[in-house]
C-alpha cells in the first residue's frame, strides 16, 4: 500500500502517519528528511522523536530519498517518510538544479516499484494566496506538482485537517 498524507502545519498529518505505521504490524523504518538548522526546527524534531517508539528504525536523509527507499523497502517493512516538502526544500536549496530534477525523478520512478507499505507525509501549502517571492512561488509550484505526481501513483491519499483524515483517494 502506498499512502500520501497531506495537511497543513500542525494538522495532525504526522500523528496519523505514525498511527498507520504502528497499526501496520510491520517493522517500521522512519525516514526523516529535515535538517534542523535553527532552534525552533530542532524542537520540532525533538518532539517527533519523543513520539516515536524506540524500536522503530531511523534513517536521516535530506537529499537521496530514492536511494534510501530502495535500500530500506521490503515486503515486511512499513516505511514512513516525513516529510516530502522538507526534502523538496533541501533540493531547491542546492546550487546544482539538475540534481533537483534527477532526485525528484528518481523518487517518482522508484516509488511505484517499492515493496511493503510506504507512507509519505507532506505539507499542503497551496490553499492560500500566491506568494510574492520568487523562491516561495517556485516552492509552492514544485510542491503542487510533486503532490500531484505522488498522489497519482499512490493507492491512498489523505488530507488531514484539524486532526481528522479526509480520504481523497482510496478508503480507510
Amino acid at each position: 500500500m502506498k499512502t500520501l498524507i497531506l495537511g497543513g502545519a500542525r494538522s495532525g498529518k504526522s500523528k496519523l502517519a505514525e498511527q498507520y505505521a504502528s497499526e501496520s504490524q510491520l517493522s517500521v523504518c522512519y525516514i526523516a528528511t529535515s535538517e534542523p538548522t535553527d532552534k525552533e526546527m530542532s524542537e520540532r524534531v525533538r518532539l517527533h522523536r519523543e513520539r516515536r517508539p524506540d524500536h522503530w528504525g531511523l534513517v536521516e536523509e535530506p537529499i537521496k530519498l530514492a536511494d534510501v527507499l530502495k535500500a530500506q523497502a521490503t515486503s515486511e517493512t512499513c516505511i514512513l517518510v516525513d516529510c516530502l516538502t522538507l526534502w523538496l526544500t533541501n533540493l531547491l536549496m542546492l546550487e546544482d538544479q539538475s540534481q533537483f530534477e534527477s532526485e525528484r525523478q528518481a523518487l517518482l520512478d522508484v516509488f511505484p516499484t517499492l515493496p511493503g507499505q510506504i507512507i509519505m507525509v507532506s505539507n499542503e501549502t497551496n490553499m492560500g494566496v500566491v506568494p510574492m517571492g520568487e523562491l516561495t512561488r517556485k516552492f509552492c509550484d514544485e510542491a503542487g506538482l510533486l503532490h500531484q505526481a505522488v498522489a497519482e501513483i499512490s493507492e491512498q491519499v489523505i488530507l488531514t485537517v484539524a486532526g481528522l483524515p479526509h480520504f481523497l483517494k482510496g478508503h480507510a
